[in-house]
């Protein structure tokens, strides 16, 4: 009696089917270890963590991360022959790397489901840019042991020696003192209320006409430019800010859930 052709062709198509079982479950290992197999979705969680960690994932990071699993299996099987899985330590030590873990997840979760607003960063934005308005002042000084010193300094500027000369040579701010007594542009409450105030009275090339006595010694100070303050864009610090708020919100988090918890625990910062 002949076969029939459908029923051979199933026939062979199904021996096929078995035959290839093997290798489709082989190819979602990348090892055996002593009989035991590898899962390649190890190496796939290594490579996602590492992204996550902002890594470059690539062909040599993978190829890193498959030696890494497989010496993994290889101690782990070690330290699983040896009964080290039953020791106290290595439980006590699970049982905290389950917390950390649950935790993490945990905090991720309520980040994810609690989004900073674009408008309260914007908002955010703004009270800081508000708070940084003003007048910046572009100062040098010279700072000296004895108001002697300073008059003698003053009374060369006006003869007409150069302020950053005098500065290098005898500043005793090593700061600014290298640099010819240059502060750079800053506001006025960066500085100290005796020096912000002589400085202020200033205008844009002027030294002060007496030397200004300050908790760190005699200045003669010099004003070069004014301007307003400077503020980065939005753009250029909103990844910075969000980050800010996250915080924030993650922390009112776990305050809240402190205050929820029924325990007769006092905690040493309430």
């Amino acid at each position: 009696m002949k076969s029939h052709p459908s029923a051979l062709r199933a026939a062979i198509a199904a021996a096929g089917c078995a035959l290839l079982l093997p290798l489709a479950a082989q190819a979602q290992n990348i090892a055996i270890v002593n009989g035991k197999p590898v899962p390649k979705q190890r190496v796939d969680n290594l490579m996602t963590q590492a992204a996550k960690a902002g890594q470059k994932v690539g062909p040599e990071m993978e190829t890193q991360a498959k030696d890494q699993v497989v010496l993994r299996e290889i101690f782990t099987q070690e330290a699983e022959r040896k009964g080290l899985a039953a020791s106290a330590d290595y439980r006590a030590q699970m049982e905290l790397a389950r917390q950390s873990i649950l935790i993490r997840e945990l905090f991720d979760d309520f980040r994810k489901s609690h989004p900073v607003a674009e408008a309260d960063a914007k908002a955010e934005y703004d009270k800081f840019k508000a708070q940084a308005a003003g007048t910046e002042y572009h100062a040098r000084h010279i700072l000296v042991e004895s108001e002697d010193q300073a008059k003698a300094l003053i009374a060369q500027l006006k003869a007409g020696a150069s302020f950053e000369e005098l500065a290098k040579k005898n500043s005793k701010d090593p700061g600014s003192g290298e640099q010819g007594g240059d502060l750079d542009f800053a506001k006025a409450d960066a500085y100290v209320p005796e020096f912000s105030q002589a400085m202020v009275k200033l205008k844009k090339g002027e030294i002060t006409e007496t030397p200004v006595k300050t908790q760190f010694g005699w200045h003669v100070i010099k004003l070069e430019d004014t301007r307003e303050a400077q503020f980065p864009s939005f753009d250029d610090v909103k990844a910075q800010i969000v980050q800010r708020l996250e915080q924030i919100k993650l922390q009112q988090y776990q305050e809240d859930l402190r205050k929820a918890a029924k325990t007769d625990y006092k905690f040493a910062q309430q």
